[in-house]
């Protein structure tokens, strides 16, 4: 039996985790944008109380609102990896 394992490297996303006040729920969002990029979102969001706008790779837009954010965290995303077999 052979196995081959392939990784897939984005290294231009972020995975970004946004935990939601008042309750257990937490967004995951992987962009497009830098690590800095969603930095600057964040803090403007919060400075001036104003929903924050991230998109996902896939182009869709998610709206949180500013007050109702209680953490963030963002790093590079996790590879992904594929697996094949043969017999």
């Amino acid at each position: 039996m052979l196995f081959i394992m392939a990784t897939k490297k984005n290294d231009s996303t972020t995975d970004v985790r946004i935990g939601i006040s008042d309750t257990n729920t937490e967004l995951r969002i992987e962009t497009n944008l830098s690590a800095s990029e969603v930095q600057t979102l964040v803090q403007d969001a919060l400075k001036n109380e104003s929903p924050l706008v991230l998109a996902d790779t896939k182009g869709q837009n998610t709206l949180v609102p500013s007050k109702k954010i209680a953490f963030v965290e963002f790093g590079s995303a996790p590879e992904r990896r594929v697996g094949f077999t043969t017999l």
